[in-house]
């Protein structure tokens, strides 16, 4: 099932962040999309919640050099 989360992204210095952590979702299996706003410091992220977890969300995020959050 596809499910759509936000997350709270701590670290991010510019809008290059932002476009990189992007990538590094929309690279990622089961993501269907990643939207990161560099202004408001979240990722909306789309992906198949039976190919990955929230946790995996945030490792890939981590990964990339940045902290993440699950908002709510």
């Amino acid at each position: 099932m596809t499910v759509k989360k936000q997350f709270n992204i701590e670290g991010m210095h510019c809008g290059a962040c932002s476009a990189g952590i992007e990538m590094f979702l929309s690279n990622t299996e089961g993501v269907i999309s990643a939207k990161v706003d560099y202004n408001t410091k979240r990722a909306e992220v789309e992906y198949d919640d039976s190919k990955l977890k929230d946790s995996d969300i945030i490792k890939t995020v981590e990964e990339a050099g940045f902290k993440a959050a699950l908002v709510g």
